[in-house]
């Protein structure tokens, strides 16, 4: 497997994980969603718009969109659980077509990253994309402890990459039109 190979499975990875840590969240007792919690965030509603938000961020930075830090800055926060679900799968699969569009020279390729105060700085579109899928991992693993306190229990969030697992996520990758 080349390391484009893997970004690509990784990207899917997001779509699916993503799939299955909303349909935990949409199922939320009314006042769970956005209720004040022990993380890094205060609330799975500001964690999960919060990885949405830095997705956009990088998405700009590596399709060269030249919004740059405002990508950020200008993010509106989704007040309900099901527009940003809407708003996160359609991220996750412009995220699979960027993937899908790369080659393997362009892992080295340099784009400029915004950092405000710290100026512009080159970073290769295949550290950008490996940074983003541990960011979202992160904070997903914050919300799947988050749930832990709700009426809703945690959904398995690592039955994508192995064979073993595919009886286990085989239904979903066919609802989600994804080859794993």
């Amino acid at each position: 497997m080349t390391l484009l190979d893997h970004l690509r499975r990784m990207a899917r990875n997001s779509l699916w994980s993503n799939d299955r840590l909303y349909r935990a969240v949409l199922a939320l007792k009314p006042g769970e969603f956005e209720a004040e919690r022990t993380s890094f965030f205060p609330s799975i509603r500001e964690t999960l718009n919060h990885i949405l938000a830095v997705d956009h961020l990088y998405l700009d930075f590596l399709e060269e969109g030249g919004v740059g830090a405002s990508a950020y800055d200008d993010f509106v926060p989704f007040a309900d659980a099901a527009g940003l679900a809407e708003a996160q799968l359609e991220f996750d699969r412009r995220l699979i077509a960027f993937c899908d569009g790369l080659s393997e020279a362009d892992l080295d390729r340099r784009v400029i990253t915004d950092r405000r105060e710290d100026g512009m700085i080159p970073e290769r579109i295949g550290d950008i994309l490996a940074h983003v899928f541990l960011h979202d991992i992160h904070h997903r693993g914050q919300v799947h402890a988050m749930l832990s306190g709700t009426s809703v229990a945690p959904p398995q969030l690592d039955e994508f990459l192995l064979d073993y697992d595919a009886k286990f996520r085989k239904a979903e990758i066919q609802r989600l039109r994804l080859e794993s």
